[in-house]
């Protein structure tokens, strides 16, 4: 950009010409630094749960759709929503159909090895939905049941290694949670946010959600605490990656993350207290790695 005359005549002009200047200069940056789809933009996967991360008037809205909306914007990226369904989601971050998939989206061991995975925007718990009157939160509670759940998600494994237990897989948690009223499954397990959003939207489906007490280290996907929600990239993206860790703990250091959480239903102290496991140590982050927490 050139400022005339008219521009830098006073200094009004002048300042807006440098701040015109650092925009252009940040998004050059970004174009040469980070491996995206289409330059100066980040695409972005849409799979269309709340709270996590949609698109509304031409921006991402969600309790992650706001971090990554901040982020983008301080670095001089602009946002290409993509919808598609969760199930071909990760393939198409691997493949650079998309950049970046979040909402809700878990860390795991697996993903880390396909994915490269950001610091944590939010920890959680996982547990049974099910009919009020209803107060399952072991493992064992589910044996010999129907249970629904999400295609892709990382604890299915585990789920099929229940005795006796009929899984029935969906692609949106609302599905799930409909046939769970009617008695077609007799309970679900999904992502947390995702379901309490759900119910405290939806009364009268007289539905609740237990935590799990086992803590089977058998069962880590299902039963452990602190696990933590990220953004996943493809790997040849570490650049940008990096730079919405830094993001990501900025928002962390200062508790503006609870305040985002908060518009959501977020309020939680297990939605920002991380696991005192270092899972992620030695795995796709350094062995003495801090999760980050808030401190207020």
């Amino acid at each position: 950009m050139v400022c005339d005359r008219r521009a830098t005549g006073n200094f009004l002009g002048v300042a807006l010409c440098v701040v015109m200047a650092m925009m252009l200069s940040k998004t050059a940056l970004a174009s040469e630094r980070y491996q995206l789809s289409e330059p100066g933009t980040l695409s972005v996967a849409i799979t269309g749960d709340m709270p996590g991360l949609v698109a509304l008037n031409g921006s991402l809205s969600g309790y992650d759709g706001e971090i990554l909306q901040l982020a983008a914007t301080r670095l001089g990226l602009k946002i290409r929503p993509v919808p598609m369904e969760w199930s071909g989601a990760i393939a198409a971050t691997q493949s650079g159909q998309v950049d970046i998939i979040g909402g809700n989206v878990a860390w795991t061991r697996q993903r880390a090895d396909v994915l490269t995975m950001t610091d944590p925007t939010a920890y959680f718990q996982n547990g049974i939905t099910q009919k009020i009157g209803q107060n399952w939160n072991r493992l064992a509670d589910l044996e010999n049941k129907k249970v629904g759940s999400m295609i892709g998600f990382g604890f299915l494994v585990e789920l099929r290694r229940l005795p006796g237990l009929q899984l029935m897989l969906y692609d949106a948690p609302d599905a799930a949670m409909r046939d769970l009223v009617i008695g077609r499954i007799d309970a679900m397990i999904g992502d947390p946010p995702a379901i309490d959003y759900a119910i405290s939207r939806n009364p009268d489906w007289r539905l609740h959600t237990m935590p799990f007490i086992d803590n089977n280290p058998d069962f880590p996907l299902l039963t452990s605490t602190g696990r933590q929600y990220v953004f996943g990239l493809s790997r040849n993206n570490q650049a940008l990656a990096d730079d919405l860790s830094r993001e990501i703990r900025l928002l962390w250091s200062d508790c503006e993350i609870r305040l985002i959480g908060r518009r959501y239903g977020l309020v939680s102290d297990t939605n920002f207290l991380p696991s005192t496991d270092n899972f992620r140590g030695g795995i796709d982050r350094p062995v003495d790695w801090v999760a980050p927490r808030c401190r207020q």
